[in-house]
Parts: structure tokens; C-alpha cells; sequence
């Protein structure tokens, strides 16, 4: 018989505690509500219903606040192109927050940017008092970025910007504050310029309700000074802080490495024309779009929603929008991209 094993040559195993699995913790979410996992295929279409109801709702029930103070010189759409022309390019702009990956943050940024005009128009040439313009922003900042905040969490870098590649720069208020500045520097000079060059002349002649055009000829960097700070707050929210955080890519160190001697002239031409780094991507993506809803916006809803406005006047109301964002973003953009 094998011998049994002595008492000294066995090994005690003493369990004192008991491990459980170990668990990865929770991704860290940036939405004060829970992300419906909706179909993707519905979720664009949702977020139009929401906000044209909201923005119909909210002006249904304050409307001897917002529109009645308006009437005397609002213009009555006439036929329904005109009401679809309206609401078609609502919804394109938010298809362009929805489809650009634009946080609510993003779109209340775009829309101040995109309705500012439009209300300071009414505020200078038309003695419109500030309570129903503010509500009036108030309802198309509300109406456009509820439903985005429902559906869609906010970007890091409005949601927690020390998480972000340089969020000490974002984070920086000095920074903020200069950048600003500078913003709103650029939206002054640029409707000082339009004053002093051709647009008085185009109130006089396409702006036929006008009582006066004294305002222009009277402007100064004072006069206008909160509606370009509230534009350059909205433009450095839009693009610097977004551009600041974008990481370095692989497509960026393709870029940094190439050397037209060695590639062929296809390749040297595309490097040429879009070369750029992705900050730099991104800056002139979104100063398109800003471009874009500025002055689109702001000649609809001159042409559209102003009494007596004709379409050369909105237009050229529109092009002043468009040069100052255009300028706005350049600047930002060389800023946000060293």
C-alpha cells in the first residue's frame, strides 16, 4: 500500500476572500438624459416634428410677447410656396447641425449666428422694442436644440472640455474671452464697412417701409456693441472651441511626411488643393456653414418676414452677413489652428 502522506509535507489553503469578476467601469456619457436608441432612419425625421412643434407651440402660447409686437411691420407670407420655402429651410439647417455631427450647444450657437441679423434689423430700422426680439431668439434657440439635446449627447468638448486634446486652451476663460472679442471686432467692422460703402444705399431703394436710414450713417463700434459681442460669443462657441480639440489623425502625419519629389503628379496636385491638417478641415467646414445659414437666414427672413423688403435689398442685407462670418472664420480658424 502506498504510504498515506505525513502531516508535514501538507499545504493548507486558506481562503479569505471571496473575488468577484472584475468590472470595467460604465463609459462616461455627456447627456443629462438617457440616448433613446432609436432606428437611425427615424431619428432626423423626429427631431424636425419636435422642433417645428415646439417652435409652433412656444409662439402660439406667447404670442402677444413675441409676434404681436412684431405685426407692424411684419410681412404675411402670401401663398403657401412661401410658407414651404420658410419651413424647408429650417429644416435644411437642421439636417446640416443633424448630419455634421453638431451637439445642442453647436445648434444654439448656429441659430443666435443665423437670427441675429434679422432681429437687429428690426431693433435699428424699425424701433422693434428688445423684449419680443430676445423671446423671439429664445423660442428659435429652444425649438432647435431640445430636440437635438434629447437625441444626441453633447460633444466632449462642450461637455467636459479636460477630457478634450487641449482643453486647458478651451477652459482658458482669458482665452475665451480674447477670442471673443476678436469675433465680435470682425462683426463690427464688417457692418461698418457695409455702411460706409453700399448698403445705405440699398435701404433707401429696396427697403421702401424704412422711416429713416439714420442709423447707418450714426453707427459706431458702441452702437451695435451687445449684438456683436452676443454674435462673437456665438462664433467663438461654433468654431474656435470645436477646431482647438481636434486630435491629430493618420491622414495628418500622411500629410506632414509627403514629399512631391517622390510622388507622382496626381498625388502632388491633391496634396496641393487639400493638404490642409484636419483642424484646418474642420475650420473651413464650418465657416461654410456658417456662411451659408448667415446669409441665407438673414436675406429669407429679410425678404420674407419684413414689410416692404424687395429681393435685391435682402440680398444685399445677406451679403453682409456672409462677409463678416467669412472673416470671422478665417480668423478663428488661424487662431484655433496653430
Amino acid at each position: 500500500m502506498p504510504a498515506s502522506p505525513s502531516s508535514g509535507s501538507r499545504k493548507v489553503v486558506t481562503i479569505t476572500k471571496v473575488e468577484g469578476p472584475t468590472v470595467r467601469p460604465a463609459e462616461k456619457r455627456y447627456s443629462l438624459v438617457p440616448t433613446p436608441k432609436l432606428p437611425a432612419a427615424v431619428q432626423f425625421p423626429l427631431i424636425a416634428i419636435l422642433s417645428l412643434s415646439i417652435s409652433a407651440l412656444l409662439y402660439s402660447l406667447t404670442y402677444q410677447f413675441t409676434r404681436a409686437p412684431l405685426a407692424i411691420n411684419e410681412r404675411v407670407l402670401e401663398n403657401w410656396t412661401e410658407v414651404a420655402l420658410l419651413t424647408g429651410w429650417k429644416v435644411f439647417q437642421l439636417g446640416l447641425g443633424w448630419y455634421g455631427n453638431f451637439d445642442s450647444i453647436d445648434l444654439a450657437a448656429l441659430t443666435v449666428l443665423s437670427q441675429g441679423p434679422s432681429l437687429y434689423l428690426l431693433s435699428t430700422f424699425y424701433s422693434t422694442p428688445a423684449v419680443p426680439l430676445v423671446s423671439s431668439l429664445a423660442i428659435e434657440v429652444l425649438s432647435a436644440t431640445l430636440p437635438f439635446h434629447l437625441l444626441r449627447p453633447l460633444n466632449v468638448v462642450h461637455a467636459d472640455p479636460n477630457d478634450a486634446p487641449n482643453g486647458d486652451i478651451v477652459a482658458d476663460r482669458p482665452i475665451a474671452l480674447l477670442t471673443t472679442l476678436l469675433a465680435a471686432a470682425i462683426y463690427s467692422v464688417a457692418l461698418l464697412f457695409a455702411y460706409a460703402t453700399y448698403l445705405p444705399t440699398y435701404l433707401v431703394v429696396y427697403f421702401t417701409n424704412l422711416a429713416s436710414i439714420a442709423p447707418a450713417h450714426e453707427a459706431s463700434y458702441i452702437s451695435f456693441l451687445p449684438v456683436t459681442l452676443a454674435l462673437g460669443l456665438a462664433a467663438q462657441t461654433f468654431i474656435f472651441a470645436p477646431i482647438t480639440t481636434v486630435p491629430r489623425t493618420t491622414q495628418d502625419e500622411i500629410n506632414d511626411s509627403f514629399n512631391p519629389v517622390e510622388a507622382g503628379l496626381g498625388a502632388t496636385v491633391w496634396w496641393n488643393v487639400w493638404g490642409w491638417s484636419t483642424r484646418t478641415k474642420v475650420a473651413m467646414g464650418r465657416t461654410l456653414v456658417l456662411m451659408l445659414v448667415s446669409g441665407v437666414s438673414s436675406a429669407l427672413k429679410a425678404r420674407y418676414e419684413v414689410l416692404g423688403v424687395e429681393t435685391a435689398g435682402a440680398v444685399a442685407w445677406g451679403t453682409v452677413w456672409v462677409l463678416a462670418a467669412g472673416v470671422t472664420g478665417l480668423g478663428l480658424g488661424a487662431v484655433g489652428s496653430t
